[in-house]
This record gives C-alpha cells, structure tokens and sequence, in this order.
C-alpha cells in the first residue's frame, strides 16, 4: 500500500543537505572533514542581536505572533527596502517567515498552478526546481555556464518565455556561483519582461550585503516596467550570520501578500517571536558587523580563487558576491584514482574527495550544472588553506 504522496516522492533531496550530512557522520566517525558545503557564515550571530533576542525573553514576548509577522518587523523591513534599496513595500506588502527559503516557498505556492512554467535561470539554488515542481508547475531551465559567467542573456530569456509563463526566478548576487548582474545587464532583461506583463518576478536577494569588487547591489524592484510584479526574498541568514533563527521575508504586490497569509495561516503560523524580535533588532541596529563579515568573505573570496587557479584542470571564473566558488572541473572525468575507481563526473568527483581528501563540496548537477563543483568558503582561512591543500594532493593523484 501507497504511504507516501505523489508530490513528495517526484522530489529530489536537497544534495546541499546531503552532502552536510555526510561530512557530519565522517566527522561523528573521528574523520577531520573540512566541509565547504553548506552556504552558512561561519561568523556568530553579532552580540546586538543576541542581546536583543534575550530582551524579549526577559519581556515576555513567547505567546502566538501575527501570523504575517510583528508590525514592528515589518515596518523595520519596510524602511530597510526604501533606504537601502530604493524600493516601496508598505509593512501590509510584507510577510515574515521561517527563513528565506519558506518565503519563496509561500510565493510559489501562492501563484503558481499546475501546468505554469516558470522560468529558472542555471546553474541555480537546488530548491528553486523543486519547489516548482512541488506546486504542479513546470521548470524551464535556461542554462548558462563560465563562458558568459553564469548570466542569462535578454535573447535566452526571450527565447524561454511562452503563453504558458507564470514567473521567473533571478537571484543575483547568484547562489551557486557568485554571479553578479548589473544594473544594464539587468535592464536588459526587464525589456524583455516588459513585454510580457503576465510574468512575475521573483527576485531571491539574500546575498545582497555580500558584494565585491566595489559593485553596485541592484534591486529588480527598482524598475518601475516590473515594479508592480516584483516579488523580492531576502532574510537576515547570511547578512547577519543568523541562519538558525530562521527569520525571511518576502515583500509583494498586496493581493499576493494577502494570499500568503492566508497560506502561511493553516501552514505554520507566525514565526518565532524571538526570532523576529532579534531579527527586528538586525535591521535597526548598527550595521558595522555586516561590512565586516563581508570585508572576510572578500579576502576570501581572493584567496580561493587564487588557490583553485593553481590547480591544473580547474577553470575558474571570479564570483563578485555571495561566499562560493563554481569551479568546471571536466578535465578530471576519466581519470583513475589510486583505489582503481574511476572518476565519471563531477557526483564521482566530490565523492572521491570527501573520501580520500576529507573535503566536502557539492556535485553541480544538485544545481543542473554537471560538469562543475560548488565549494562555499564561509568558514575560516585556516580551513580554506587546508582544504586546498588536501585537494590538490588527491587530485594530483588521479591518472
């Protein structure tokens, strides 16, 4: 007998996860892994907002939240979008939720039907595909690679849209590749969707504050030809090295917000009291910490990227934002390891090394990139430098 329902068994686990989950039983198993899977700042939580947090406890704020969030919350987001990003969401345009990745999920349930199409630009997040898929609607995959450094063009985007098109899902700064859109590039695109008012944009902004190389962050919300179809994700995660607080948010047109609470009502509920009330405090507090943790993924990011220039066979491009590098790394596919195995594909590749080097990354096809390896290097320089070093040797092995 059938005990697991239709929509549940047509997912693919999240391999992001997967892969943390491996690292961790080497780990449990007395193995020093150095895990460079997980996109998590390895940065405590700034002492503001912890002291925060401990305030509401002491005010007694553990009953039952709105279910959109604290008005306070909202008002805080509300003001961080128009100061910040030069976007208008009124608080009652905002709804709170259990990090990043629920908000994106309450939009895509929200307004995708069986049967939409939806568009996603790849290499991209593992959960965007499934999250569509887990609303009936239909992924469109519009692949880019190193060449054109990760960016879907205006003609691909184009070439992609149908009578059938319900959204498209950007995320720039770009998790799994660092990608940067500019403001042309993104002007570009917004030509196209000009044309085609039925589309909605859902803009995944969570990598906002992690930007290089002096670049200008640039909002979708800020076109006014998509402005009243915009739909942006962000959440203090990543920012503000918050990611077991669990507090994201999504900022909509009115009806669309109006729709996500009613969903996130027989879902989950409000968010965590403490948890807003911290993240409240993320947003009013000083920002100091941001540009701090930011500054260490930039030396990082310089680091790494050095590091995996000098090992033969990596083609590597330079990420302006976020804290991963998207290596292609094909030149190793039918190569034979020491142990007689024989590396097929990148899935083999980072198998090998979690096993044989003690270092975790993650297969590109997780993010419909094969042929390339996801590393996150949001931990310290001493794990980065060990890492690498532990990579080059097992590589260097395979012949």
């Amino acid at each position: 007998m059938q005990t697991i329902s239709n929509r549940v068994e047509s997912l693919s686990a999240s391999q992001t996860l997967a892969m943390s989950q491996k690292s961790a039983e080497l780990k449990a198993a007395g193995i020093d892994v150095i895990n460079l899977s997980v996109g998590e700042p390895d940065f405590p939580t700034p002492e503001h907002i912890k002291v925060a947090a401990e305030k509401a406890i002491e005010d007694n704020f553990s009953f039952y939240t709105p279910v959109a969030g604290y008005m306070s919350l909202r008002k805080a987001i509300s003001a961080k979008l128009r100061n910040e990003n030069g976007v208008e969401f009124a608080p009652e345009q905002i709804v709170v939720g259990n990090g990043a990745k629920h908000a994106l999920a309450n939009v895509i349930m929200a307004t995708v039907n069986p049967g939409d199409e939806v568009i996603i630009p790849t290499p991209a997040w593992v959960s965007y595909i499934e999250l569509v898929k887990l609303a009936g609607g239909i992924p469109v995959l519009a692949a880019t690679d190193i060449t054109s450094d990760f960016k879907i063009s205006a003609a691909q985007l184009a070439e992609a849209v149908t009578e059938k098109t319900r959204a498209i899902i950007m995320c720039s700064p770009s998790n799994p590749t660092g990608s940067v859109y500019s403001r042309e590039e993104l002007q570009a695109l917004v030509y196209v969707l000009a044309q085609h008012p039925g589309v909605l944009v859902i803009a995944d902004e969570i990598y906002e504050h992690i930007l290089y190389t002096g670049g200008e962050f640039v909002s979708l919300g800020t076109f006014p030809q998509i402005k009243d179809r915009t739909v942006i994700i962000n959440g203090v995660s990543k920012a503000y090295a918050m990611t077991g607080w669990r507090i994201g948010y999504c900022a909509c047109p009115p009806e669309i917000a109006k729709a996500i609470t009613k969903l996130q009502g027989q879902m989950t509920s409000g968010a965590s009291s403490i948890a807003q009330k911290a993240a409240e405090a993320a947003y009013t507090g000083p920002q100091e910490c941001v540009e701090e943790m930011r500054k260490a993924f930039e030396r990082r990011r310089d680091m790494v990227v050095e590091m995996a220039r000098a090992i033969p066979g990596f083609k590597v491009n330079v990420p302006n934002g976020a804290f991963y590098l998207f290596p292609e790394v094909s030149a190793y596919f039918g190569k034979t390891a020491p142990d007689g195995r024989t590396i097929t594909n990148a899935s083999d590749l980072a198998i090998y090394l979690l096993e044989v080097a003690h270092v975790a990354m993650v297969d590109g096809a997780a993010f419909s990139a094969p042929g390339y390896i996801r590393m996150s290097y949001a931990t310290s320089d001493d794990n980065l430098r060990e890492a690498f070093s532990r990579i080059s040797k097992a590589l260097a092995a395979l012949c």
